[in-house]
């Protein structure tokens, strides 16, 4: 499986992805967070493809010190195989590539299956409360 940069043609097949794992919310618009990765210079949607489609993403950008992840998503046909630990060394090799030294993002906290997952890829819980507001 080979991990690659998804582009704006890739953009309906990684939302679909998005709504069947249940990572999109109403009052996001996840075409136009995909269109800005894919877009940004300081971000980039990585993914596998399976017969041309993503059965795997994961959006991966950075501040310049923190490196942020979203959108990791596993087709349920595909879980268990490996591929969101490939993806999160992808997004770890991507960062590191671009002199980023750290490497976080969230979960919600009743997801304890996906808590569970990164708790055994050795990512730790950090003391920190996300603070947001809406600015649209």
């Amino acid at each position: 499986m080979d991990v690659v940069e998804l582009g704006p043609s890739d953009t309906a097949a990684a939302v679909a992805l998005w709504q069947e794992t249940g990572l999109t919310r109403p009052w996001n618009d996840a075409a136009a967070d995909f269109a800005r990765a894919v877009g940004g210079p300081s971000s980039a949607v990585l993914g596998v493809r399976e017969a041309d489609v993503p059965v795997g993403t994961a959006m991966v950008g950075h501040d310049g010190h923190r490196g942020w992840v979203y959108y990791l998503a596993v087709s349920p046909a595909a879980r268990g195989t490996g591929l969101g630990r490939l993806l999160m060394d992808a997004c770890e090799r991507w960062l590191s590539e671009r002199g980023v030294p750290k490497i976080q993002f969230m979960v919600r906290t009743d997801n304890t299956g996906v808590l569970a997952f990164y708790d055994h890829l050795g990512y730790a819980h950090q003391d920190v409360v996300v603070l947001g507001r809406r600015l649209d």
